[in-house]
């Protein structure tokens, strides 16, 4: 998925390579928590139609029907599991991973947090031992590959051990993208270590953790500025050496405020491309916003399709701490 997605191929070429990749793939069962409305029912069978996934409608019966009734959708052939409410139907999806019976989790009308409430339950959840996070995938026009965002949908004020797993999270997913070895900026606003500035510590920090293996499989460096860290013509002017410095495949984010504005940015001013997946729990998660395209709920759902397809990252063992 690194060669050339998104920089030659015309729009869209990431996307459609991305469909492709899961071509010969069979559709993973998903539970799709309260697919309550037009929006969610619609793009669960719209990745059916794909072949990507095969839904599980997990929620209130009749508002399911109604919803699909209403936006002519034809659901007679789908599982269809009752809940009463989205409490209840967050919790049921859960179940129906935890039981084996779905290999994917999916969020439908409900809020996040009713999902992730489920998700994290320390008796009935699918929490392991690696932190849970988000990860965006953009494909931005004229970039040769996909740009991965962290964390900007879970953790909202991660500390330095959180931070760990998320990049490592982060990590494992570009391996599963094609990338072998990606380069892992970790953003501030300065490029310097600064001690009135947290996120340059942690920064610091994450680099020497790497060099001491409690992270493997990338190469870091940072503090990196959001410039210096994809511009190599920026690193150069503040003479800044390093083999991620205007290069970087992966961008950790200070916190979620600064990641959900960032992706938000290259989603609607930068023309990107986006996927969207959580990592870290059991299977992959499916966590998609009301104001998402067709086009990203679909590539959330190839993402997640290809880490199933390949073993789930979540219940591989963390690095030791």
């Amino acid at each position: 998925m690194d060669e050339g997605a998104g920089a030659d191929g015309g729009a869209h070429a990431w996307h459609r390579a991305l469909l492709a990749r899961c071509g010969g793939l069979e559709p993973v069962a998903t539970a799709v928590a309260h697919p309550c409305d037009a929006l969610s029912l619609g793009a669960a069978l719209e990745a059916a139609g794909l072949g990507l996934i095969a839904p599980i409608l997990v929620g209130p019966e009749d508002k399911i029907r109604a919803a699909a009734e209403a936006a002519g959708l034809d659901i007679s052939g789908l599982r269809l599991e009752p809940a009463p409410h989205s409490h209840a139907a967050a919790a049921r999806a859960v179940e129906l991973v935890r039981r084996g019976e779905a290999g994917l989790l999916m969020k439908g009308s409900l809020h996040t947090d009713e999902l992730m409430h489920a998700v994290m339950a320390s008796d009935t959840g699918l929490r392991t031992e690696r932190r849970i996070s988000h990860v965006y995938i953009m494909s931005l026009p004229g970039r040769p590959g996909p740009l991965f965002i962290t964390d900007a949908a879970i953790n909202i004020q991660p500390d330095l051990m959180d931070k760990k797993d998320i990049v490592q999270n982060a990590i494992d997913l570009a391996h599963v993208m094609g990338i072998a070895e990606p380069k892992v900026a970790i953003l501030s606003a300065v490029e310097t270590v600064n001690p009135e500035i947290v996120s340059t510590l942690d920064a610091a920090a994450l680099c020497k953790m790497a060099d001491r293996r409690q992270i493997v499989g990338g190469l870091l460096d940072g503090p990196l500025a959001f410039d210096n860290a994809i511009s190599a013509e920026a690193a150069r002017d503040k003479g800044i050496v390093s083999p991620v410095a205007g290069h970087a495949d992966v961008l950790v984010v200070p916190d979620l405020v600064s990641g959900n504005i960032l992706a938000k940015q290259l989603t609607f001013l930068g023309g990107a491309d986006a996927a969207g997946v959580v990592l870290g729990a059991r299977v992959p998660i499916i966590l998609t916003s009301r104001a998402d395209s067709e086009r990203t709920r679909i590539a959330s759902c190839a993402v997640a399709v290809l880490m199933a397809g390949q073993a789930v990252l979540a219940v591989k063992p963390p690095v030791a701490r």
